[in-house]
């Protein structure tokens, strides 16, 4: 697995559970259901990683288990509700790790403070300082904490050039890491999202260049950024791409008339299928 050798790995898991199932040793049968949750999360098959967690979870309930353990099965639960993008329950998880991690001063303590500043996906940025003030987050200050400080203070700023300069800067604890990188994906994009709303607000009609310029992106990615949004509807516009431009329309307003007319059409359904009923009946 450390390998990469996901495949490989698997195969040996599924032989290696058989074998310890007829040992009947619980403990070890938590530690492999739980490697094999890791397994599937590094092959993106979130509903087997979530199967083995649960099946690790139903083990460990059945017996004692280690703290730093239960900290493990905590520490996975969290990554795969941030997977989901179930941020606050994910939170949770982590925090339970981080307690458990802590009191047995173990090194792994630091990943989970690191991602409990998960905060910064649900637009509780301002949070983050305060988790890393705390008289807990201060033992593992260093460059993992502050990489992450970086990017929420990018995300209160809403400033992209801030979020690449720490991308640059933290590049051994944001992009190597792969749970973080998957999530600051999602987040760049939000960001550019709010960049580009802000940045077109003022206009009926603007060059593409002149936003790229804005924005200090290159204008085929700013072009591109821009008919996805429109396509997901997050303005209401259209490229004029012979121009170079942007056309921004009017948010459109509701015309109440065609609810009416369809409650009105079906409340004659329902006098007609009722008057049906009465003249079958005096027919009879």
């Amino acid at each position: 697995m450390e390998n990469k050798e996901y495949p490989e790995a698997l195969n040996l898991l599924s032989g290696l559970i058989k074998e310890v199932r007829r040992l009947d040793d619980t403990l070890l049968l938590v530690d492999i259901n739980l490697l094999e949750s890791k397994l599937h999360f590094s092959l993106r098959n979130l509903p087997k990683a979530k199967a083995s967690l649960t099946a690790a979870r139903t083990a460990a309930n059945a017996i004692y288990v280690p703290p730093a353990q239960q900290g493990n099965i905590d520490l996975q639960s969290g990554i795969l509700h941030a997977e989901e993008k179930d941020y606050k329950t994910a939170y949770s998880y982590f925090f339970e790790a981080f307690e458990a991690f802590n009191a047995l001063e173990d090194p792994r303590a630091v990943f989970s403070l690191k991602y409990m500043l998960c905060k910064i996906m649900v637009s509780q940025a301002d949070d983050v300082a305060g988790i890393i003030s705390s008289k807990a987050g201060l033992q593992y200050v260093g460059p993992e904490l502050d990489a992450m400080k970086a990017v929420a203070d990018a995300h209160s700023k809403r400033s992209l050039k801030l979020f690449e300069i720490a991308l640059r800067d933290f590049q051994a604890q944001l992009e190597e890491d792969p749970i973080v990188h998957r999530h600051l994906s999602s987040l760049y994009d939000t960001l550019l999202e709010q960049n580009l709303c802000r940045l077109i607000e003022p206009f009926s009609r603007v060059e593409i260049a002149h936003i790229a310029e804005l924005i200090e992106l290159p204008v085929d990615h700013v072009e591109k950024k821009l008919s996805q949004m429109i396509l997901d509807k997050k303005f209401a516009g259209t490229l004029d791409q012979g121009a170079g431009c942007l056309v921004i329309f009017d948010d459109p307003k509701a015309d109440a008339i065609y609810p009416a007319t369809l409650e009105t059409i079906s409340n004659i359904g329902k006098v007609v299928d009722s008057l049906y009923v009465r003249s079958a009946k005096i027919m009879t």
